[in-house]
C-alpha cells in the first residue's frame, strides 16, 4: 500500500510540473494564479519549519535553552543583515552548535 501511494503521488507530482514547465503545451497561467502561487514557498517553509523549531518530545519548546530557537534567531538577523544565503546557513548553524553545547 505505501509502495502504491509512493508511485502514485510521484505520477502526480510529474504530471503537475510536466504540464506547466513543457513549453509546447497550452497550458498557462493567469496573473492571479501566479500571484497566490507565489506565496506557496514561504507557506511551506514555515509549515515545516515552525514543528522543528518548536516541538521537542511531542511539547512545545519555547524555553531559552532550545538551540533551534537560538539558531533560527541568528540566522533570521544574517539573513536581514548580510542578505547572503552563506552567511545565514554558516551563522545559524553554527549558533545552533554553541548553544547545542552551551545548555
Amino acid at each position: 500500500m505505501t509502495a502504491l501511494t509512493i508511485l502514485l503521488l510521484a505520477c502526480i507530482t510529474f504530471g503537475t510540473r510536466y504540464l506547466f514547465l513543457e513549453g509546447k503545451l497550452p497550458v498557462r497561467l493567469g496573473p492571479n494564479i501566479k500571484q497566490l502561487l507565489s506565496y506557496s514557498g514561504p507557506a511551506v517553509l514555515t509549515a515545516i519549519s515552525i514543528p522543528i523549531l518548536f516541538v521537542h518530545n511531542d511539547q512545545l519548546d519555547t524555553s531559552l535553552s532550545n538551540p533551534y530557537l537560538w539558531g533560527a534567531i541568528v540566522a533570521i538577523a544574517a539573513a536581514y543583515k548580510t542578505g547572503s544565503v552563506y552567511w545565514t546557513i554558516g551563522l545559524g548553524t553554527a549558533m545552533f552548535v554553541v548553544a547545542g553545547y552551551q545548555f
